[in-house]
């Protein structure tokens, strides 16, 4: 470092580059914690700078800091929230597992940068990291609020209308196959009819009940551990300082935050984020059935079911001419795993909670916020490139439904259950369809057995062909 100035700490001298907004105790995060090279996301230094603006408006308010300093934090700490600042912010993302040196990173970017709005030097203490950005705030209440903050704006402004128009786009093609019928199949075996919109409009139940499930731990994810400070009591916080952020913040972000009602679990226990977790991980699994739905009905075409042909969007093969894959199915089956990885990570994390603190925060935090963006992002990608343009290869489907000798299955009320399957092995065995081998065991037509044996009849409730 050729180009540095020499900051103090409690710890003694530390050399900082010259230009880093940031100051001695993120340097020595830097050089303590090459771990990954990855940061922490956009979207929570974007919660935590928000949260330090409304924190240095407060203390104003409350008499405690004055107007000026007060009035240069939260500006700088306003351009944090913009992303003005990214550069500045070098800590990983494994480090401290209060993320006090995230924390830290923040106060000491927003310090000097306060500084040089009033006219002083980086590194000047004009405006103090801890006695000015920190007032009435630890990182043990901070950083669990804006993990909570940042998540929620995230479901918001990402997830919830991803997975509404997800389900919006599997209603209109349920609509559209309302009429198709095929083959039913379970344990991957051929079953009785279905119709495509009836598989289809289970796809999207899915999704309404994954929607409902996250919406449903949104009012806990809106408490905030701040006015906790060091361990829950809030020891050197004003007593109507919570509440003054979190007006401020309510203003701001147009949410409905609130001040968490016992301040010892929420910041020893993130487990909210965990609940929410969970309920990605759930809905990451269900976009894992559809996702592979989609890819079995599309397998082929010309050696698989190829009941479906999904939109081709790039060549397939390095060595096989014309080969086109189920690229987008692929892409968030991987996207999926990656979620259901994270949430196992934030569960060990979530447990890393000892007596009055957590000590896996920042993971937690790029667990839950790369879990949104990528669910999200998978989630609309399916959508608008597989679900949305995907055709149905209609001779086909009908093709292979009635060469599927379950379908006797509509008769069986009628014949009887041993008599059923054995007109099913002799048309396997046999290779002739269902309808020419019933026509003989029952001495009947193959039109009058097709007028008994309707697959759309079969896609409903009810006893077809009568009882014996």
């Amino acid at each position: 470092m050729n180009d540095y100035r020499v900051e103090e700490d409690s710890l003694g001298s530390v050399r900082v580059p010259s230009d880093a907004l940031y100051g001695a105790q993120t340097q020595r995060a830097v050089e303590n914690f090459s771990i990954s090279g990855l940061r922490m996301p956009r979207n929570f230094i974007w919660a935590l700078g928000h949260i330090k603006s409304a924190a240095a408006r407060a203390n104003a308010g409350l008499g405690l800091l004055r107007n000026d300093i007060a009035d240069a934090v939260a500006r700088a700490a306003e351009e944090v929230a913009e992303g003005k600042w990214d550069g500045h912010f070098p800590v990983d993302v494994f480090q401290t597992g209060s993320a006090t040196s995230t924390n830290m990173n923040a106060n000491e970017v927003i310090a000097n940068r306060a500084a040089q709005m009033l006219g002083a030097d980086i590194g000047s203490r004009k405006v103090h990291p801890n006695d000015h950005v920190n007032l009435c705030q630890s990182s043990n209440d901070i950083i669990p609020s804006a993990i909570h903050v940042s998540a929620l704006a995230q479901l918001h402004s990402l997830l919830f209308s991803a997975l509404s128009h997800l389900h919006n786009t599997l209603l209109e093609r349920a609509r559209d196959c309302r009429n198709i019928v095929k083959t039913g199949r379970t344990h991957l075996m051929d079953a009785t009819p279905v119709t495509l919109g009836q598989e289809i409009d289970g796809w999207a139940y899915q999704i309404s009940q994954s929607i409902e499930r996250i919406e449903s731990c949104c009012a806990r994810l809106s408490q905030l551990a701040i006015g906790g400070t060091a361990v829950g009591t809030g020891l050197n916080a004003h007593p109507d300082f919570a509440k003054s952020v979190i007006d401020i913040l309510n203003k701001r972000t147009g949410f409905s935050f609130a001040e968490a009602e016992n301040h010892f679990a929420a910041q020893a226990s993130p487990d909210t984020i965990l609940e929410l977790s969970g309920h990605l991980k759930t809905a990451a699994s269900a976009l894992i059935k559809i996702s592979g739905d989609l890819r079995l009905m599309n397998s082929g075409p010309a050696a698989g079911l190829g009941e479906i042909s999904l939109p081709d969007l790039q060549p397939g093969s390095s060595i096989m001419p014309g080969k086109v894959n189920p690229v987008v199915c692929e892409s968030a089956l991987m996207a999926c795993a990656q979620v259901i990885g994270n949430d196992t990570t934030i569960a060990i994390c979530a447990g890393m909670g000892a007596f009055e603190l957590n000590t896996g925060m920042p993971l937690i935090a790029y667990g839950i916020l790369q879990s949104i963006t990528i669910l999200a992002n998978a989630v609309t990608m399916l959508a608008d490139k597989a679900v949305a343009g995907f055709t149905v290869n209609e001779s086909h489907l009908s093709e292979l439904l009635w060469r599927n000798p379950i379908l006797i299955t509509g008769l069986a009320p009628k014949i009887g259950y041993d008599r059923a399957a054995d007109i099913v092995k002799r048309a396997r065995a046999e290779k002739k369809s269902i309808n020419e081998i019933a026509a003989e065991e029952l001495k009947m037509t193959p039109n009058e057995i097709e007028k008994l044996i309707d697959p759309l009849k079969m896609t409903g409730k009810g006893i077809i062909g009568g009882l014996l």
